[in-house]
């Protein structure tokens, strides 16, 4: 009788360990993991971060780089903890949610304007050119208007083949921003969204997909994170700011793009800044989670699980694995901001960080 109960009690206690019933934050917070989806931009530094997270204690997070779109969609579903997005939710966007969402930047990224011309390496371009080669209007290399931006340099007798994102993303929904501030034509024609109607150019899907595509053809040109740029060392333009500079793509001209005021809910685009240092095509990336965790199957423990793992995005630590893989750290006002949402965020009406 002795040896059944003893028996008993030992598949009582592995029940308890395989659910997540030990004593330790590090041994509950191992037996969780999460999910997560959204943006590409930003996915090299989340992947290392999560990764690192998860060796020091953390939950394990399976994150799905399947665009800002998707990410959103997947967060309005309530089928992930948090969802990842380079463009914030219009007031439109959070009326549609569920309830309310909140936004946590976590690093500065920029979008760089990528192109693949052999011997080319010092390419300069104006708001100008850019309007007229994205929406078809420039069509060859040698266009005198391109030209007349880059004397000295020789530029061949080549079409141009401009390679957009296919898929619903925040890389699209930043650069077009930033062209509908500088040109009234584009504008009017295509505006600022996370998909638009391209008069021009091929398709792909991602960011990978993108300067993948650069890579492999020769006169392309296309819209892309820096820091996919930099790995896969494909020539990055620079671009002319409001200050009238040529400004090279560093994470010095991101930083400077975010001195300015950061609304209390963070949603303030950094693109067009009118600091002459800074790289004119410059955003924050944000995590967006509802302010409520308690909708779906979500435990208590995963609540808390994902606001940890948000936090952990915007520490000193953190912060430092983004400078490794090219994007600039928040600025010390954003990080106190975005501390202060999480904050708030609640479990059964119940403050999840204590």
């Amino acid at each position: 009788m002795k040896k059944i109960v003893f028996i008993l009690m030992a598949a009582m206690a592995l029940l308890l360990v395989s659910c997540g019933g030990s004593g330790s934050a590090t041994g509950k917070q191992k037996q969780i993991t999460l999910s997560a989806a959204g943006a590409t931009f930003p996915q090299p530094f989340y992947n290392l971060a999560f990764k690192k997270f998860n060796e020091a204690g953390g939950p394990l997070i399976n994150y799905g780089g399947i665009g800002s779109g998707g990410g959103i969609k997947s967060l309005r579903d309530q089928i992930v903890n948090f969802s990842a997005t380079d463009a914030f939710l219009s007031d439109e966007e959070m009326a549609e949610m569920p309830g309310e969402v909140v936004h946590i930047p976590t690093c500065i990224g920029a979008v760089v304007i990528a192109y693949n011309l052999p011997g080319v390496t010092d390419l300069k371009l104006t708001p100008e050119l850019l309007e007229g080669i994205f929406l078809g209007n420039i069509n060859k290399w040698n266009d005198p208007k391109i030209l007349a931006s880059n004397p000295g340099l020789a530029l061949p007798d080549m079409e141009i083949t401009v390679v957009y994102r296919s898929d619903g993303s925040g890389t699209t929904f930043i650069f077009s921003d930033y062209m509908s501030k500088v040109s009234p034509a584009w504008n009017a024609q295509l505006g600022t969204g996370k998909a638009l109607n391209w008069p021009a150019g091929i398709g792909a899907k991602g960011n990978p997909g993108v300067s993948g595509t650069i890579s492999q053809s020769q006169g392309s040109i296309g819209y892309i994170g820096y820091e996919y740029a930099f790995a896969q060392k494909i020539p990055m333009a620079a671009v002319m700011n409001s200050a009238g500079f040529f400004i090279e793509p560093t994470l010095e001209s991101f930083t400077a793009a975010a001195d300015e005021e950061i609304p209390s809910d963070t949603r303030v685009m950094l693109t067009n800044s009118s600091n002459p240092a800074a790289y004119p095509i410059t955003s924050f990336t944000w995590i967006i989670m509802y302010k409520e965790l308690a909708y779906g199957k979500h435990s208590s423990e995963a609540a808390e699980a994902a606001v940890k793992t948000v936090r952990w995005l915007i520490s000193e630590e953190a912060q430092a694995i983004a400078t490794s893989v090219h994007y600039a750290a928040l600025p010390q006002n954003a990080s106190l901001q975005a501390e202060e949402l999480l904050r708030g965020i609640t479990y059964q009406g119940q403050t999840v960080l204590k």
